[in-house]
């Protein structure tokens, strides 16, 4: 066992969490886990890392935000909002981040205030790009439109993630 493992396993073991420690993909050597965004209008979604493995069903909307967990040569594992998932090939995938509104309707504000002006209201399921994020706020792009959105009503960003 590495000592990166076994590190690890006395952390876990421990019930420790380190704050900062993050894994890295294999493969890319990008953090893991990670979001991106769908590439393509259709993605298969295998059982497993290869052509050979099962489709276990399609997704079919570009720019929909999804989550990596795992990477295995050509083939990154994700997974969407609902925890559904499975094996996708790269290719099919952006670096482009985007959001998905989780949330019945939330008010795009001209700044990350509660009190702010609103320049829109999005309804759940509307995807938006993703621009800076602060603690609480994100800066979203839909449609020409542009406001900031309250980070607990979006599906894409990490809790704790910040964006510059």
């Amino acid at each position: 066992m590495s000592l990166r493992k076994t590190i690890w396993a006395l952390v876990a073991m421990l019930g420790l969490q380190a704050a900062h420690a993050q894994e890295r993909g294999p493969v890319t050597n990008l953090p893991i886990p990670r979001f991106v965004s769908m590439k393509a209008t259709e993605a298969n979604v295998r059982r497993g890392p290869s052509l050979t493995h099962r489709i276990d069903w399609v997704y079919k909307h570009r720019d929909m935000p999804l989550e990596i967990t795992a990477e295995f040569g050509h083939w990154r594992r994700v997974h969407d909002r609902d925890g559904a998932g499975g094996w996708v090939h790269f290719t099919l995938l952006s670096g482009v981040r985007t959001v998905v509104v989780t949330a019945k309707e939330v008010e795009l504000k001209i700044l990350p205030q509660p009190d702010a002006k609103a320049v829109a209201k999005l309804e759940q399921d509307v995807i938006a790009r993703l621009g800076a994020c602060d603690r609480t706020w994100c800066k979203l792009s839909v449609d020409g439109l542009r406001g900031w959105a309250p980070k607990s009503a979006v599906w894409g960003v990490r809790d704790d993630e910040i964006r510059k």
